[in-house]
């Protein structure tokens, strides 16, 4: 038979008898019976649900800063990589005395805006390309990158 400090014994039967363990038969004590709805106010000022969902709307914003940044971060990368291939492609075409800012301003995506500086000269070629990249994260403005490229003129 289980037996249960506030509960009491348990009968076979499952009727609840108010009885402790050890207290002599037919004897009801008080300790034995559960007071009405005392410890179900208690469980309820110790109950933790909810604490999960305002733990991760607090941590919230930290999670989309850091995913923002990361856009960024790649944004950044995407915008260096554009402007070295721009640059690039500007350098060999004005090296073989083609319009170096055409094919610079073609190899770069038209939404990084890029401005194209190729300048040719005797022996070697260096074509500069500037790009904006757009800020993703507020009060952070767009964010210039400049990449250069030399290549030899040929002749």
């Amino acid at each position: 038979m289980k037996t249960h400090p506030w509960r009491g014994l348990r009968a076979p039967h499952g009727i609840r008898r108010a009885e402790r363990p050890g207290a002599a038969d037919g004897l009801r004590t008080t300790t034995g019976i559960r007071p009405a709805g005392g410890f179900r106010v208690a469980r309820r000022l110790r109950d933790d649900r909810g604490v999960s969902i305002l733990e991760f709307v607090g941590f919230l914003p930290i999670l989309l800063l850091i995913g923002m940044a990361a856009i960024q971060l790649g944004l950044i990368g995407y915008g260096v990589n554009q402007a070295g291939s721009g640059a690039r492609a500007a350098a060999r075409v004005a090296s073989q005395g083609g319009d170096g800012g055409a094919a610079g301003q073609a190899a770069v995506s038209g939404w990084l805006d890029p401005r194209v500086d190729p300048a040719p000269g005797p022996d070697t070629t260096t074509a500069t390309v500037t790009v904006q990249v757009p800020g993703v994260i507020p009060l952070f403005g767009p964010y210039t990158v400049t990449r250069s490229a030399t290549m030899p003129t040929d002749d």
